[in-house]
């Protein structure tokens, strides 16, 4: 029987004491109460606010990162600042998406903020149980790398295959499960009232539309959270950190929407850059397994995974912006969106 890496199936190593646990969940939900307490009245969001929040959300991780590298040394802060690269790339797409849930829903400027919030609320819970569903199946499973890179190349092949033909920026909400569950268990009123999920309707209860965009965005970020979590896995084994990155990538998505929303329809090439990034980390994870079953299979350092995950954005960036920067020239390239 051939010998398997302790790094296939073992206890992982972390540097989360309970402690900073503790500190760190109870700062995330700091801020998120926060944000609730912000996005309380609704309101148009202007840019010099979005831009304020945007910057807070930026330098916060980022000196975070510079105390994980301070206090742990280079190599854990390379493996955190690149896995905080991966998810707020990914996130990015997630932004793509609500805009368009957004736009399909009619949802009012000045209540845009509190969906996302909402949305930012539900993606890390839910990215808390995949992270933990995660750390199980790396300590208990030998095969956990292997099962996280066909997930990552698999998603990167729909990613691919959704931008080539165009339905990624397709938006039916008619057709949506969750939509069409919530309208067979109660009536749904035309008109949004506010941020309430649900109002009196002729002595009964009665959701508003508010309530099923919140739930089409819940539901969008079960299938993030299905890439994301093994994609930042592949670059850290460690859960904290793992969450750490995550937490840090969406508490600043409610800001850098209203930054980004003009931009966004000019990422045209942001899916290709995706599926070549989950791709090469489904190839990193594949190496990697198949380094603790044959010694002799080389690895991708995670310096070399930075370097390789920045040079993609920047490429996606730049030919995004040069395909969009004439409506001419873009439409005759056949951008996907």
């Amino acid at each position: 029987m051939t010998a398997l890496s302790p790094l296939s199936a073992t206890e992982l190593s972390s540097v989360g004491t309970p402690t900073l646990w503790a500190v760190t969940i109870a700062g995330v939900l700091a801020l998120l109460v926060l944000d609730f307490l912000v996005t309380r009245r609704p309101h148009e969001v202007s840019l010099k606010e979005a831009l304020g929040w945007s910057a807070f959300y930026v330098a916060l991780p980022l000196a975070f990162g510079a105390w994980v590298w301070s206090r742990w040394g280079s190599e854990l802060g390379v493996q955190y600042l690149t896995g905080y690269l991966v998810e707020k790339s990914l996130s990015v797409d997630n932004l793509f998406v609500f805009m368009l849930l957004l736009a399909a829903f009619a949802v009012p400027a000045v209540l845009a903020q509190r969906v996302l919030l909402y949305g930012i609320a539900g993606a890390l819970v839910l990215r808390a149980v995949f992270i933990a569903l995660g750390a199980a199946a790396l300590q208990t499973l030998d095969f956990a790398f292997l099962l996280f890179a066909l997930i990552l190349i698999a998603t990167a092949v729909k990613l691919l295959r959704d931008a080539l033909s165009g339905h990624a920026q397709e938006v039916d909400i008619d057709t949506m499960r969750s939509v069409r569950l919530l309208r067979k268990v109660m009536p749904v009123v035309d008109e949004y009232h506010g941020p309430k999920l649900t109002i009196r309707q002729a002595g009964r209860r009665a959701l508003t539309p508010f309530a099923l965009v919140v739930v089409a965005v819940l539901a969008t970020d079960v299938v993030f959270a299905v890439d994301s979590v093994p994609a930042v896995y592949g670059i850290t084994e460690d859960p904290y950190l793992v969450f750490a990155t995550n937490a840090f990538a969406l508490l600043g998505l409610r800001a850098l929407y209203f930054v980004l929303h003009a931009a966004l329809s000019r990422l045209v090439h942001l899916s290709y850059g995706l599926a070549a990034i989950l791709a090469f980390i489904g190839l990193k994870l594949g190496l990697h397994w198949a380094h603790g079953i044959w010694p002799g299979v080389p690895q991708i350092p995670t310096l070399a995974s930075l370097g390789v995950i920045v040079v993609v954005l920047v490429v996606v960036t730049l030919t995004s912006l040069r395909a969009t920067r004439d409506p001419v020239r873009g439409a005759a390239s056949g951008d996907p969106r």
